[in-house]
């Protein structure tokens, strides 16, 4: 399999003959405001441009949509992304959003997904800690889902999606055994409440649970609320002795595994 970082949580995933676009947000640099109330928010969003031409960007087989917040899904994506391309999402509510916006090919991620005989199977997250999800700030985080990518010919890939570390990750991990692990890890934070999404010693712990399988990290240093660079995740996972096994690929680079 190979990983390309385009930027954010926006990936290509090569796999198994298919090429899966995740998360796309596709809009030019500064073309929308930073999210109220987290950190930055003086920022536009994304903070970076894209590395690759979109023409590159969109030739994919497939689309697959964690949750519709708009670094994971942007007005420039509903424009560009082919209307009739198969776009994978994780419950109707997600689902009646994007046919809302022309797209024809919608279909639900579950425990046995299928596309072109390859499994996709819908894994729990949580987009912050069980006090955020309790605050005001919870119910516009929402629902989020990672996916675990299987074909007999390829390693078993699990994708976290937006959650901090928890039982969900830990649950997945055990139950599914994958030989690489993709991480939004760029420890986005609220002030006052802390991080929604895997900060370094939250990968430390997925390291701890899965010691053999090949980290990744993605989701740093393109939206405003993102606080952990890569250089310094770099030099953490060096302290730490899990250098060997994590990758922090920079936007444009392509991982083979």
């Amino acid at each position: 399999m190979k990983l390309q970082q385009i930027r954010n949580a926006t990936v290509i995933i090569d796999y198994a003959g298919k090429r899966f676009l995740i998360d796309p947000m596709l809009s030019p640099k500064g073309a929308f405001p930073a999210f109220p109330g987290t950190v930055n928010d003086h920022l536009s969003n994304p903070l970076v441009e894209l590395p690759i031409p979109m023409e590159d960007i969109l030739a994919v087989d497939a689309v697959i949509v964690t949750h519709t917040h708009e670094d994971h899904w942007d007005e420039a994506a509903k424009r560009l992304v082919p209307k009739n391309k198969p776009i994978f999402v994780q419950n109707e509510q997600d689902a009646g959003e994007i046919r809302a916006e022309g797209f024809a090919d919608v279909r639900m991620l579950g425990d046995d997904s299928e596309f072109e005989g390859i499994t996709l199977i819908m894994t729990a997250g949580q987009h912050g800690s069980d006090g955020i999800m309790a605050s005001p700030a919870g119910e516009l985080l929402g629902e989020v889902c990672g996916v675990v990518f299987r074909h007999p010919d390829e390693k078993t890939v699990y994708l976290t999606g937006d959650t901090i570390w928890n039982a969900y990750v830990q649950d997945s991990l055990a139950q599914h055994q994958p030989d690489v692990v993709i991480l939004n890890a760029g420890d986005a934070q609220i002030p006052a409440l802390g991080s929604i999404i895997m900060g370094k010693q939250d990968v430390h712990e997925v390291y701890r649970a899965a010691p053999g399988a090949a980290l990744i990290a993605t989701h740093m240093e393109s939206v405003n609320h993102a606080t952990l660079t890569r250089d310094e995740l770099r030099a953490f996972a060096a302290e730490k002795g899990m250098a060997d096994h994590l990758l922090v690929p920079e936007d444009g680079e392509t991982c083979t595994l």
